[in-house]
């Protein structure tokens, strides 16, 4: 698998696809609303991105960027094989991966200037602790960090962080992030966690991580979320989420499809059982519809973006 995430003009979102899935993908493109990809790495850097534009009958248009606003390139190919090759080849790291295709830089103007925050050391302690913690939970994407960044302090009368500011804080501590689990080793907890929930969603367990704002919005929703055939469910929500990355453990919400506490009870211990096949303890009482609590639990939950 590329360690890449690939986004479509259609909004799908493929992460870690294979060679021939990108391949599959670049061929694709060119009709009416699917005429682009943009790919970044795992973990997202900011501006380190490759895309590809293309309309059928025309050649291809590829562009990476490394970072700075000079470091930004353009190429075109008359047909898809050249760009799977620069993709791929970019995604792996390749030495030489960009002698495929004539590269131009593009010119995209002067840095612009971001004026530092204006905010008191009280509220900009309120503010990275807030987005750090929703960091570490290690579901929100850049972009969506640099706006919980922006509305976090915002009030009726005063919007204290601007877009930029908010992007430029996010970038940091993204980036902190991210070299804290350069020094990683091995599988972690949440990896365990996601590992344990395949085994179950293909035992017909619908799974979702980080599900919903909080328990109610999850009940009522996640019936729409299995397959006709899916006999219960097992998730946890963005409370849960936070609760994991504060130390305290992870709650998972469960339940079956059918109503009946027999079955529920069921699918609690199937739960159970797919936590300690891989390596994580839990509490739970055996009480249909009490929670069951993964701890202790070392929520180190690598980025993606």
């Amino acid at each position: 698998m590329l360690e890449i995430v690939v986004k479509t003009e259609k909004w799908e979102r493929y992460v870690r696809v294979s060679a021939e899935e990108l391949a599959g993908l670049v061929r694709r493109i060119g009709g009416h609303g699917d005429r682009f990809l943009v790919v970044q790495r795992i973990p997202d850097l900011p501006d380190v991105f490759a895309q590809v534009w293309h309309k059928a009958g025309g050649d291809y248009t590829l562009e990476y960027r490394d970072g700075a606003a000079d470091r930004h390139f353009q190429a075109m190919a008359d047909g898809p094989e050249a760009v799977i090759d620069a993709i791929a080849g970019w995604a792996r790291h390749n030495a030489g991966w960009d002698s495929v295709l004539a590269w131009t830089p593009l010119d995209m103007g002067p840095a612009r200037e971001v004026p530092p925050l204006d905010l008191d050391e009280s509220e900009r302690e309120e503010l990275e602790k807030r987005v750090r913690a929703v960091l570490i939970g290690g579901y929100a994407s850049r972009a969506a960090l640099a706006e919980l960044a922006e509305e976090y302090l915002v009030t009726k009368d005063c919007r204290p962080v601007s877009r930029e500011q908010a992007e430029v804080l996010a970038n940091r501590m993204w980036l902190e992030r991210v070299a804290e689990q350069a020094a990683w080793q091995g599988e972690t907890d949440p990896e365990r966690l996601t590992r344990a929930f395949t085994v179950l969603q293909e035992a017909g367990i619908t799974t979702r991580e980080n599900f919903t704002c909080c328990r109610n919005c999850g009940q009522s929703e996640i019936g729409d979320e299995g397959e006709p055939d899916a006999r219960g469910f097992v998730y946890f929500h963005t409370q849960c989420t936070d609760s994991a990355a504060a130390g305290h453990g992870l709650m998972l919400l469960y339940g079956s499809f059918d109503g009946a506490s027999e079955t529920t009870t069921g699918i609690g211990h199937e739960v159970l059982a797919a936590l300690e096949a891989v390596g994580l303890h839990a509490e739970w009482d055996r009480a249909p519809g009490r929670a069951i609590t993964v701890t202790p639990l070392d929520w180190r939950r690598r980025l993606v973006g």
